[in-house]
């Protein structure tokens, strides 16, 4: 690689050499240079196969304009033919350009649906990089093209690539299988080769107590609740414990079954798991979130049940619990802890270094907006919420979102310093090119071992970096906190076992 100038480190090159020879996923931390491994292969399989194709896929528009960016800079131009798919470049346009495209750069859906109309073959090609591969399960774009390519081409080589690759055995035996994987090397920030390349980060969990003035609105919600679960339980339709996933399922399976028979017993429950689904759901944004989120969604059930859209939500709303539950959470002359602490760590930080960068990262978009809101408060910060493109209803109309457009110029205000904060529901988790930040703080905990990967990924990379986590007591924060904890020590011990399986046998440190 010297002709080209590139100068990896030494897990960069070590990873390499293994991809070299063997079909592999690699597991980095966000920010550890897992696309010049995919540069430095691509070079490699290129000059060994020049009349084939390189096809590296990413899952979104942003994300794949990033990789074609980066290849173009550290590749002399006219080196060889760079070119990019996205939904806007039309199907009869990608056959033409593929006949004599070199290295394509695509995101799944379009190679996917040009596959499935015979454009063309991927025999052509001799290596399929596949970015986030964590993703290359079921039914999604990566998977068919994986199966496909596997039959077809001639020179196979395939790398995956990913912050993590998932929390348990069959899941990441799954993406291993789907993509024709035959070893896995991976890192952590506690990896020997890779902590003297990455800066310390700090890690504070700082605790909220649950307020009392509240309690009172989750017993009457929680009584509510558990009617629901026990109706079900008493339907034959629900066993053991009922979790928010275990009642998605219920439903699923219920919707299913009344589409094969209308059986009544199944309708009712269908009623009750609704009705349960939407009770859990407002007492995870009285416990976590924010009490003007809460009475926004209570609001909204009534509104539902108004416009008699369901007669479940008009059973709900009708429950004199649920009309006090509102009644009390209207009163209440107080917000969540939670926001005045983190308005406290921001001005704190922003005392300390007045040029900071800092990532909230919050679920709900009536929690950025609240959150943003309150910290443009603050003199000095300009805070600014960085959604996703879907259309959302909330007290204050319709917000459209952003598009990819309008994040790319949001993201650009941010390296500048136009904006301080940014406010992100998950759109800032994965693959876009967000500045390094000086702190990232999670205004809620998350059950997802990979999405809480993703989002610490964002700090202390070239320079120290901290990383809060916002955790209410005796509330579901608890849950998910050690939930992901758990998850991400699961994920470890897995890849552990794989690769011993795919006869590697190379231990790696576990992250603490």
């Amino acid at each position: 690689m010297d002709e080209l100038n590139l100068t990896p480190r030494d897990y960069q090159k070590t990873i390499y050499e293994t991809c070299q020879k063997k079909d592999c996923i690699v597991v980095l931390p966000t920010g550890t240079g897992k696309t010049l491994i995919a540069l430095m292969l691509a070079i490699d399989r290129f000059k060994k196969f020049p009349l084939e194709k390189i096809v590296i896929l990413a899952p979104t528009r942003p994300l794949i304009e990033q990789h074609f960016e980066f290849f173009k800079k550290n590749l002399p131009e006219d080196w060889a033919d760079m070119q990019i798919f996205t939904g806007k470049t039309p199907a009869i346009k990608r056959k033409e350009i593929w006949r004599t495209a070199e290295f394509i750069f695509s995101t799944p859906q379009c190679i996917a649906n040009d596959l499935e109309k015979m454009l063309y073959k991927l025999d052509e090609v001799s290596l399929l990089v596949v970015d986030e591969c964590h993703r290359c399960l079921k039914n999604y774009a990566y998977n068919h093209i994986a199966q496909k390519y596997k039959i077809q081409a001639l020179n196979k080589k395939v790398l995956g690539l990913t912050a993590s690759p998932g929390s348990d055995k069959e899941t990441i035996t799954n993406v291993c299988d789907n993509l024709g994987i035959s070893t896995v090397e991976i890192r952590t920030r506690e990896s020997s080769d890779v902590k003297p390349y990455i800066q310390e980060l700090e890690f504070e969990k700082i605790e909220v107590e649950f307020p009392p003035e509240f309690e009172e609105i989750r017993v009457l919600l929680q009584e509510i609740y558990n009617k629901k679960i026990s109706e079900l339980k008493h339907r034959k339709v629900l066993f053991g414990f009922a979790s928010k996933t275990t009642l998605l399922k219920t439903q699923a399976n219920l919707m299913s079954s009344i589409k094969r028979s209308r059986n009544l017993n199944n309708m009712l429950a269908v009623s009750a798991c609704a009705q349960a689904l939407k009770i859990s759901h407002a007492l995870e944004l009285l416990e976590t979130q924010t009490i003007s989120s809460f009475i926004i969604y209570l609001k909204d059930l009534f509104h539902q049940a108004s416009e008699k859209k369901s007669k479940g939500v008009q059973k709900l709303v009708k429950d004199p619990r649920f009309a006090k539950a509102y009644t009390l959470a209207t009163t209440l002359n107080q917000e969540h802890p939670k926001l005045e602490i983190l308005k406290k760590l921001i001005y704190k930080q922003f005392q300390t270094n007045r040029n900071s960068k800092i990532i909230i990262f919050a679920q709900f978009r009536e929690t950025v907006r609240k959150i943003s809101e309150l910290l443009n408060e603050l003199e000095g910060i300009k805070a600014d919420n960085f959604v996703g493109q879907a259309i959302k209803q909330h007290d204050k109309g319709k917000t459209t979102g952003l598009k990819q457009k309008e994040q790319k110029a949001m993201i650009e205000k941010f390296r500048t310093g136009e904006i301080n904060i940014l406010v992100a529901t998950s759109i800032a988790e994965e693959g876009l090119d967000i500045p390094e930040v000086d702190e990232v703080i999670f205004y809620e905990p998350i059950p997802s071992a990979i999405r809480s990967i993703q989002r610490r990924g964002r700090t202390a990379r070239l320079s120290k970096g901290s990383l809060k986590i916002l955790l209410t007591k005796n509330t579901r924060d608890q849950i998910n906190h050690y939930s992901s904890h758990h998850k991400e020590k699961r994920m470890h011990k897995a890849i552990d076992q794989i690769k011993k399986e795919f006869g590697t046998g190379e231990k790696q440190e576990t992250l603490l």
